[in-house]
């Protein structure tokens, strides 16, 4: 969120898809289980995950303008759906209890102007999102991002649980009739507005649905009109071991080819950058998504700021490297969460 030959200097790895960031099955290596240890550590699916479905097949085809794509559509509301990957949903009820298992659910329920009743994600506390006090009030499910336990999902009562089909997928067995399971895959931005429309014709709130997803086209058109000539890279990670975002595996990453000279392609799971690739590429501005494992301690570019070859990044020779919040740029995934980021992306491309 992997199949090249080590070379000199540090390998940027794929860890997991950059959007969906969920830990995959990776070979043994000691680097390799660092990474793994560091994504279940981050508790909430680090970028769109090595191994998800790309847009348009490996490194991901490029998306249309914003301002070129039709008008948005009202949303109807709905008994049951068939979502952007094929899967019907049908909740039986208008869904008020909504547990959410993955960040894009807690990003589309405060979109549409609800509460999750429990969840597992840190992203409610971001200002733009609840806050910190009132996100201390949803109650967090039990056994983090990785193995949620299942009798506390459903001592919530839910009408809805939404969760990350390659991670939670193995869940719905022990749900099904008691609850409504719904796993959702997003790998680009088209995909997380699809979601958001489904559940907003579920929950009878399609007219915030599309209000939602106005703002977000109204940002990326005029993200892509001012789109700069600048080189941009986004990186996650803890240590040296550090990963490189790429669209169709990372949805606010596939935002950025729109926005600026982003040339980093999926490389499939096995893919890597190495440090001199990307000296090579003369990045003007590194986002940086630091992923705590276990007591938040400095910061990955603070971490990196000794090696030589990073401080050859002109973004790093010039105080252009930003530090993002990871629960937004690599796990939100739904319009409030890639609104943010575009607000930020542009503002540090000027």
């Amino acid at each position: 969120m992997s199949g090249e030959a080590p070379r000199t200097g540090v390998l940027a790895r794929c860890v997991a898809d950059p959007r969906k960031r969920e830990p995959t099955t990776m070979p043994r290596t000691p680097s390799r289980l660092l990474r793994h240890a560091v994504a279940l550590a981050a508790a909430a699916a680090l970028l769109a995950g090595c191994g998800g479905a790309g847009d348009g097949g490996p490194g991901g085809a490029a998306s249309p303008s914003a301002a070129s794509l039709p008008p948005v559509q009202p949303v109807a509301d709905a008994d049951s759906i068939t979502d952007v990957r094929g899967r019907k949903i049908a909740p039986g009820r208008t869904p008020e209890r909504v547990v959410c298992l993955v960040a894009l659910c807690d990003d589309m329920l405060t979109e549409l102007g609800m509460v999750p009743t429990a969840t597992n994600s840190a992203l409610l506390a971001h200002p733009r999102f609840l806050g910190a006090e009132r996100a201390r009030k949803v109650p967090v499910i039990p056994g983090g991002f990785i193995s949620p336990e299942v009798e506390a999902i459903l001592s919530h009562k839910p009408d809805l649980v939404i969760g990350l089909e390659d991670t939670h997928g193995k869940l719905a067995p022990a749900l099904r009739g008691a609850t409504t399971f719904w796993p959702v895959q997003p790998t680009r931005w088209q995909d997380s507005v699809a979601y958001l429309r489904d559940l907003g014709a579920l929950t009878h709130r399609g007219d915030r649905a599309v209000a939602a997803e106005q703002r977000l086209r109204d940002k990326l058109v005029q993200a892509e009109k001012a789109r700069s000539g600048k080189t941009a890279l986004i990186v996650f990670g803890s240590d040296e071991n550090f990963g490189v975002a790429t669209p169709g595996r990372d949805v606010a990453a596939g935002l950025f080819p729109q926005i600026a000279d982003y040339p980093w392609k999926d490389r499939g799971v096995e893919g890597t950058y190495s440090l001199e690739e990307i000296l090579a590429r003369n990045v003007d501005v590194l986002f940086v998504e630091t992923i705590a494992f276990g007591a938040p301690g400095k910061k990955l570019s603070e971490k990196m700021a000794g090696n030589a070859l990073w401080s050859q990044i002109p973004a790093v020779r010039n105080g252009k490297v930003v530090e993002v919040d990871p629960e937004v740029w690599a796990k939100g995934r739904g319009t409030r969460s890639l609104g943010i980021v575009l607000d930020e992306a542009t503002a540090a491309l000027r």
